[in-house]
């Protein structure tokens, strides 16, 4: 037994300790219900993709996404013009396919984060508006990314967990606050700062156990409304609308000419089979078809297959590892030689970008801007000097 003279110690230990978890769990308590009730007003009851507007299937497809040249209804429209672009950070791990709402992004870029895996920036504004959609596994923030994501409209909701934050130039994390991104009411939305429900993890995501890093989802409704709570709509927080900070890219239906290229076939390192792409065109849909390590990439939210009008592949100077977790960089702001494929054919083309917040524009041979078909892109980044088979 406890000697008496310790008794009274031992009553004041635990009573103390069992003060501070209840008032450590009402905190916790009070601060998750102020934290998450402004977002009712956008956040769905069951995650995936619920709820939408209500369009007319006689409604004509009249208007012209500002992204890609794509045309929808005037109720799209509507809904898209009070939002500004999502551009979210998906990954491609072999073990994390397939992914969730990669078929209803409008811009597509592709570009390796570490050791040959890569990682897609899905830009989202005008697909997504009809019905909330599922996103995921969201993964972390590379500095490269955050050049493009400035393209649009420079101050998109950029959605990521966490980022590369060693010190020096893949500091991604540390550029977002550079940029003026970062703070409670930024337009940078990252899961470490928001959590849930706008985000949660689903570790039975594709029929299995996945590792916590492929388990991070969203939805595109939530998003949407985080930024509105905090007052990013589609006009920042002085009231600029982010279309005039944008510069599109010419898009418009014309006979393509150049060489046939049927089927598209390329890696992004050396022996990485697992992360090797082929896009199949398709001359009666007139769009390109999908596939990661000889298997048709699908969409895990409904089963179809990865298509894109357009498929840019870009080549830039890629240097590293350049620290011990393995970040590599690529040289965004330069110039350099690209391939253009739409329509089932080829066209060289040269790309260059200026700054940050500029737009990479693409160029023909002739020196004049190349019009795109309207319709979704991709971008393909490859460490320059690789070979692409057409």
């Amino acid at each position: 037994m406890l000697p008496a003279a310790l008794r009274p110690k031992l009553f004041l230990l635990v009573a103390g300790l069992g003060l501070y978890l209840l008032t450590t769990g009402i905190a916790f308590a009070a601060f998750n219900f102020l934290r998450t009730e402004p977002q009712s007003e956008f956040a769905n009851p069951l995650p995936g993709e619920g709820g939408g507007l209500a369009i007319d299937p006689g409604e004509p497809k009249t208007e012209s996404c500002p992204l890609n040249g794509k045309l929808y209804t005037k109720t799209e429209k509507k809904a898209w013009e009070t939002r500004r672009p999502l551009v979210v950070m998906i990954e491609n791990h072999s073990e994390a396919r397939p992914q969730s709402g990669i078929t209803k992004a409008d811009i597509v870029y592709e570009a390796v984060a570490e050791g040959g895996i890569t990682r897609f920036l899905a830009v989202y504004l005008c697909d997504a508006v009809a019905r909330d959609t599922m996103l995921g596994p969201v993964r972390s923030a590379r500095t490269y990314f955050l050049d493009w994501a400035s393209e649009y409209g420079l101050t998109p909701l950029y959605v990521h967990v966490g980022g590369a934050n060693l010190p020096g130039p893949a500091n991604a994390l540390g550029q977002i606050q550079e940029y003026g991104w970062g703070g409670r009411n930024g337009n940078d939305l990252n899961q470490f700062a928001i959590g849930y429900p706008t985000f949660w993890r689903d570790y039975e995501r594709i029929g299995h156990t996945v590792a916590t890093e492929h388990t991070m989802y969203t939805t595109t409704e939530k998003l949407w409304g985080e930024g509105k709570r905090r007052g990013w709509t589609n006009k920042d927080l002085k009231g600029i609308d982010w279309q005039d900070q944008f510069q599109s890219w010419k898009l418009e239906e014309k006979e393509t000419e150049g060489p046939e290229a049927n089927k598209v076939s390329f890696e992004f390192w050396q022996g990485g089979e697992e992360y090797a792409v082929t896009w199949e065109y398709n001359s009666q849909s007139k769009d390109y078809a999908r596939l990661n390590n000889g298997q048709a990439h699908t969409d895990l939210n409904n089963g179809e297959q990865i298509k894109s009008r357009v498929v840019i592949v870009q080549f830039l100077n890629e240097n590293g590892p350049i620290d011990e977790l393995k970040h590599i960089l690529y040289k965004t702001i330069s110039s350099g030689k690209a391939l253009v494929f739409q329509d089932g054919k080829m066209t060289e083309a040269n790309w260059q970008k200026i700054s940050r917040k500029a737009r990479t524009v693409f160029t023909g041979k002739n020196g004049k801007e190349l019009t795109f078909a309207p319709g979704k892109i991709w971008i393909e980044i490859l460490p320059t000097g690789n070979t692409v088979d057409y």
